[in-house]
This record gives structure tokens, sequence and C-alpha cells, in this order.
């Protein structure tokens, strides 16, 4: 899953848009959701927009279903959201330093980043395989990649895993700076299969046109979260949101629409990493 990621469609730190609308200053459309007086204005949400399906850009709009979250999660709170797009490894640097209040760009929810932010998981995903629809070879885990040629995105979780296995046997890891770069790489056979979150590599073969297969079973499920200062009081509302979204019927709306229900979850939390 993703760890640091950066993309294609990038423009550093420049606003795109602003989703919902603000009602109260402090509370939710429902008057239920409070939060901290600072965000009254709205929240500036940092989001790598290169991750199909969960955000990326499609005919100079950006879409997927973490952007369709995030406009329901902006109505139920009663705050804009004002979405600037940033390369996926400077979204938790600018969260410590200020310039965003919500990272929202499938952040996997582990114990290393919750020293640094704390997240709101609303999702669970996990890593995958895909290779070319000609490939004759049969990957599933991380020990079938021994002997091959895999390509990564920067910064990613999928990065460290094959590092970490190019430990224990040969692999060649190919890393490359966005999503689409990777997929070139197993499209023009510089690699032999690709390695991403399991409902991407999913989007990936869907969208491919025959050009892709799925290999393997997806293994190493963990949760992704909404991301946000630590002590920035935002954590509880935020959550409180995801809740009212899945009750509203929002939540599951959005997930079957971009066909990743898969990847729902029953119970949101905050920080609910176990490793």
């Amino acid at each position: 899953m993703r760890t640091v990621r950066k993309h294609l469609f990038l423009v550093a730190l420049t606003p795109l848009f602003v989703l919902g609308m603000a009602g109260s200053a402090n509370a939710s459309t429902s008057g239920t959701i409070k939060v901290p007086a600072k965000y009254a204005s709205g929240l500036t949400v940092g989001v790598d927009t290169t991750y199909p399906p969960d955000e990326f850009v499609k005919s100079g709009k950006i879409v997927g279903f973490d952007i369709d979250l995030a406009a329901a999660l902006s109505k139920v709170m009663g705050v804009k959201w004002e979405i600037k797009t940033a390369s996926f490894d400077t979204i938790i640097p600018g969260l410590i330093d200020g310039r965003f209040d919500v990272g929202n760009s499938s952040f996997t929810d582990n114990k290393a980043r919750e020293k640094q932010v704390t997240f709101v998981d609303y999702f669970k995903a996990g890593e995958g395989f895909y290779e070319s629809a000609t490939s004759t070879h049969v990957f599933n885990g991380l020990e079938s990649l021994c002997g091959h040629s895999v390509s990564v995105e920067s910064g990613t979780v999928e990065q460290t895993d094959a590092q970490t296995q190019s430990k224990h046997c040969k692999v060649n890891v190919e890393s490359f700076e966005n999503q689409n770069e990777a997929n070139l790489a197993v499209s023009d056979g510089h690699a032999d299969l690709g390695f991403a979150d399991s409902q991407v590599a999913a989007y990936i073969v869907h969208t491919s046109g025959g050009q892709f297969k799925l290999t393997g079973t997806p293994f190493s499920v963990t949760p992704y979260g909404f991301i946000v200062p630590k002590a920035s009081g935002l954590a509880q509302p935020l959550l409180a949101a995801v809740k009212a979204i899945m009750a509203n019927g929002e939540y599951k709306k959005i997930l079957d629409s971009w066909g990743v229900e898969q990847g729902a979850i029953s119970t949101p939390t905050i920080n609910g990493a176990t490793s």
C-alpha cells in the first residue's frame, strides 16, 4: 500500500477545487459534528492525484472514490474541503508544518506513521500483483518475486516490501516516480510484473483493454486512513463524519460506484494499525 507516493498529474500546492459548502461555522448541516474553531473557514486537503481509482485526474477533473468520500464528509461536517495537489511524500511533512489540515491520499495506516500523524481509518486494502496478459508466470506472495523484475511506485509499501524481499533472494526492484510509469515498465517488458495496492492493481487491469491481468491473491491487508496533525482536534470530528456517511448510505453508494466495495469496513477507528 502507499507510504510515500509521487504522481503524474502534479501541480504542487495549487488549489484545484473546493468540496462542500460551509453551513454554520463550527457545525455540520445536522448540527451534531463540531470542528475546532480554527478550521471554521475550511480544511486544506493534500491529495496526490495519480492513483486511480482512489484519486486521479480525468478529463481535467479530480475524481476517484476518495474524492467522492471527501465531498460526502465535507457535507456532513459543514466545512469546506479545499483540495490541493501535492506529491505523496510531501503530504505528511505538510501536515506537520501546517501546509495541510488533512491528508486524503490512500495512506496505509501503520505504527511508524502513527508516531507522526493521527489516522482515521475508513477502508481496507491489500497488496496485489499484475502482469502482461500474455505472461505464463504465476506470482503469489513476496517469495514469488525471487528471480524476477518488479515494477513499483517510489515511496509505496510495495517498494519497501519488494526491497526487503530482495535481501533474501535476487529481485530487481524498478522504482518509478508515478504509477503510470510503473505500468509502462510492465507493458514494455522492462519488468515481469507490477506491484500495487490490491484495488489499484484491479483497476489497472480493468482499464488496460486486455493488456494486463491479475496474478495471485491479495495479501497483507491493512487499513487506509485519512490523516490529520496530532493535537489538531480533527480526529474525532472526522471519525464522527465517517460514521455519519456510513449511516446515511453514502459510504456504500460511493464504494459500489467505483467497484471497490470489497474494501469497505463496518467500524471506522482512530489509529487502527496493528503493525
